[in-house]
């Protein structure tokens, strides 16, 4: 039940990447940091202060950085690359395809401030098209965990796998609601069963999807709601033993409903059994400067839209 979840404190979920890349550090010799003049932000200077020898400062370059990271793969290195989703992602596609994609290197691309809850800095900054330019990269691992407990599961993780990957999270300050839970890329993470709709969320979303979740059973409404923080590859046994049950959904994600979490559901959907899916996320927009509270209200990412949203899902189920 919904209402079982505790939430054990709030941190956000760059602090568990900082985290858990200092254990990385401590239990592989081999993993290395590398940012783009943003180790602060990241939350690196513990495993700088730890490990000095095995921390790159690249300056603002990010180009440069990930053809180094790509280069250090070489000699079985195990590079971590860091700055905001923007940079990570839009300023360096061309490198990331053709040094780290198409070779397969095992560079592990760490984005932090994604999402309109970088909040102040605007839209220059707040990246929302991110997971759908990574996810159509052959051979690219995306995981977009929900807190600060899973991005650090996830940061160790990902050491774990072969090839590249993209690790997407964010800024603010968020409930801590994973702690002690399992956690296994590709796997999607079940929080609660129901029968009349499926909400699938990621990242600060699966909160938002939880207390939406909350809301509609106390209309009598019974829900599936489920994390799916690896969208690529993504959970379509998951997906499927969900929609199956509920004949419709939702989705939820904190980037634009074109390219992300949205049109993976959709895709699974469209392939093996098509339903109603509503979509909450922005819609073919940038974002702007504000706090992130305000920000995912005027743009439609809170408990509340979902819940409309999977009203919706199931009116259009019952019109059938």
């Amino acid at each position: 039940m919904l209402t079982d979840i505790q939430v054990t404190g709030q941190k956000d979920t760059r602090s568990g990447f900082g985290d858990g890349i200092l254990e990385l550090g401590r239990t592989n010799p081999n993993v290395v940091a590398l940012t783009a003049d943003l180790a602060a932000s990241l939350k690196l200077h513990p495993f700088i202060k730890e490990f000095p020898e095995r921390y790159f400062q690249c300056g603002i370059a990010e180009a440069n950085m990930i053809g180094i990271a790509a280069g250090m793969t070489v000699g079985g290195k195990i590079p971590f690359t860091t700055t905001f989703a923007n940079f990570s992602t839009g300023r360096v596609y061309d490198q990331i395809r053709q040094s780290v994609a198409y070779s397969g290197k095992n560079v592990k691309i760490c984005a932090s401030h994604a999402g309109l809850t970088l909040g102040e800095d605007g839209a220059t900054h707040q990246i929302l098209e991110d997971i759908g330019l990574m996810k159509m990269l052959p051979g690219m691992t995306v995981i977009v965990p929900c807190d600060y407990s899973q991005t650090k599961a996830a940061t160790k993780a990902v050491a774990e796998l072969i090839g590249p990957v993209y690790l997407r999270f964010g800024r603010p300050v968020w409930p801590i609601f994973t702690e002690g839970m399992d956690f296994t890329i590709g796997k999607a993470q079940v929080f609660s069963e129901g029968t009349d709709v499926s909400i699938f969320a990621c990242g600060h979303m699966v909160w938002k999807a939880i207390e939406a979740g909350k809301i509609l059973q106390g209309k009598g409404i019974s829900v599936d709601v489920i994390n799916i923080h690896t969208i690529k590859p993504i959970d379509a046994d998951a997906v499927l033993k969900s929609i199956s049950k509920t004949k419709c959904a939702v989705t939820a994600e904190e980037h634009n409903v074109i390219g992300g979490l949205g049109d993976s559901i959709a895709q699974v959907a469209a392939k093996h059994l098509p339903i109603p899916i509503e979509y909450v996320g922005t819609n073919d927009t940038f974002g702007e400067s504000g706090t992130p509270a305000q920000l995912l209200e005027k743009y439609g990412l809170t408990a509340s839209h979902i819940v409309e949203a999977a009203e919706r899902a199931i009116a259009r189920k019952n019109k059938k």
